[in-house]
């Protein structure tokens, strides 16, 4: 019989192969992939850009309560890939959020915000979170998560009652908010806010006046907007509770792409 190596000093279990809890080490490579060199901080990384985004999200304040609006696409960079992508949120009956930005980041806040409902609910002391009150939080947690260099890629809208007046503020990435009658993210900034104005300089709305004004401001933005979508939601927000409608179709009418003239 061949004699198979010293008997008097073994090899270690799995000789020259993979050993617990590490990566095997192939021969001739210098790099060693085992966990003794290597922490979960080396395989972390920071999302440098967002991946999957939403648009425009705008919000109208009238006479008795609030209104917020976005469409239902997420872009996969200039993909239309996602078509079912809410992002108008209500939290409890007098608050409403809505988001654009990355969706998976809004995906993370929705997660907490609505443990923070249900922890609510479960102490049970009448207490309820208000849209201050949330407005107020979202601008710690965006300027906190800011500071470390790792943002989460969202613009909020808050809207809702308190004190038995409508409330409606933003807050973006870097944790900058305000307060405003009219608040629109995105390409809705420069392309909506301007017909919000308009509206309001003309005297006070009712509901159903501020719900046309936002369906014709998404109408606006579809045929401008590269990344919107003709599929949107709309949510009110009164002292009555909070609506947030089914997804409904934008009727458009292309007959006019004659007349737009690229320079």
């Amino acid at each position: 019989m061949a004699f198979m190596g010293d008997m008097m000093n073994p090899a270690p279990l799995w000789h020259n192969g993979p050993s617990p809890g590490a990566f095997y080490n192939f021969p001739g490579n210098s790099s060693s992939f085992g966990h003794t060199n290597h922490t979960a901080q080396d395989f972390k990384a920071h999302s440098a850009n967002p991946i999957t985004t939403t648009t425009t999200v705008i919000g109208l304040k009238f006479d008795k309560g609030c209104v917020i609006a976005g469409d239902t696409l997420g872009s996969y960079g200039s993909l239309a890939r996602f078509r079912d992508c809410p992002r108008v949120l209500k939290v409890n009956d007098l608050t409403l959020l809505g988001s654009g930005g990355d969706y998976a980041d809004y995906q993370y806040l929705k997660d907490i915000i609505e443990q923070k409902i249900i922890d609510e609910q479960c102490i049970g002391d009448g207490l309820h979170l208000k849209p201050r009150s949330l407005h107020c939080w979202l601008t710690r947690v965006l300027y906190n998560k800011r500071s470390k260099m790792d943002p989460l890629w969202n613009n909020y809208i808050v809207a809702g009652i308190q004190d038995g007046e409508p409330f409606l503020g933003t807050v973006d990435k870097l944790g900058t908010a305000y307060e405003d009658a009219t608040i629109a993210t995105g390409l809705g900034a420069y392309m909506a806010t301007p017909l919000l104005r308009n509206a309001l300089d003309k005297g006070p709305l009712d509901e159903e006046s501020a719900k046309a004004l936002v369906r014709k401001c998404m109408e606006v933005l579809f045929y401008r907007d590269a990344r919107s979508f003709p599929r949107y939601q709309l949510g009110v927000v009164t002292a009555a509770g909070v609506t947030v409608e089914e997804p409904v179709e934008l009727k458009h009418d292309w007959s006019l792409a004659h007349m737009i003239h690229m320079k």
